[in-house]
């Protein structure tokens, strides 16, 4: 409990300490940066993660083939 306690009270002081950051026109811009790089690893994640899901739903249908073959031979 402690360490939620601890987490939402940090998450609350990351949010004001942003709403501050952004009233200058330097915090925007550092903000606007952040949220960029941000979006960007965010695509890269989402990339990456659907090349490894076709390359195992590819496997995983190989596989199939493989043992239906198998079981067609065994017959």
């Amino acid at each position: 409990m402690k360490n939620v306690l601890v987490f939402v009270l940090g998450a609350t002081a990351g949010f004001v300490a942003a709403h501050f950051v952004s009233r200058t026109p330097q915090g925007k811009q550092f903000l606007d940066e952040v949220d960029a790089r941000v979006s960007e690893f965010v695509d890269a994640v989402v990339d990456g993660y659907k090349v490894r899901e076709a390359e195992l739903k590819s496997t995983i249908a190989e596989a199939q083939d493989v043992i239906a073959d198998a079981a067609n031979r065994g017959d």
